[in-house]
């Protein structure tokens, strides 16, 4: 496989759930989600689609890192790119739970999972590419963020 077959599917890979979770979210923006009550720090709902679309980059950036890494051993690269897998799939689980079913207790939950399988993904990232390690630290920074946004919105709606 090419260098650029490998930058292809890196960036497909997270843009892929990008696209799934959004399906989820981009209708329930004017709706629902305006109606909710949110706590003064909710930011503005065009800084949402910016950030992600960074995040989802730097993730694709981090998985092309580790699956171009010629110097760790095997099943350390593959236990990796499974946790990188298992991630992802949080967090279009969160976006199915939080906007389309409209589950706030659940999606916190879901948010609090993710970031842990975040902090693992960035953990087994590291044993492999320190940069892509580090590609992932503004996605759980952000996250962080998010499950505190996650939280409040849940008690204000309760």
């Amino acid at each position: 496989m090419t260098k650029w077959q490998k930058i292809l599917i890196s960036f497909t890979i997270p843009l892929l759930a990008a696209a799934i979770g959004s399906a989820f979210t981009v209708t329930q923006i004017p709706t629902w989600y305006a109606d909710l009550l949110k706590p003064s720090f909710n930011p503005p709902n065009w800084l949402f689609g910016p950030v992600w679309t960074i995040l989802y980059l730097l993730m694709g950036y981090a998985l092309y890192l580790v699956w171009i890494d010629t110097k760790a051993k095997k099943k350390t690269k593959q236990l990796a790119v499974m946790v990188f897998a298992g991630q992802l799939t949080l967090n279009v689980i969160w976006s199915i739970t939080f906007f389309g079913a409209h589950n706030l207790m659940q999606s916190t939950l879901a948010i609090v999972v993710l970031w842990l399988a975040i902090l693992w993904n960035i953990l087994a990232f590291n044993k492999v590419s320190r940069a892509a390690a580090c590609a992932l630290v503004p996605y759980i920074m952000w996250v962080t963020f998010a499950s505190l946004l996650n939280i409040a919105i849940w008690r204000l709606n309760m």
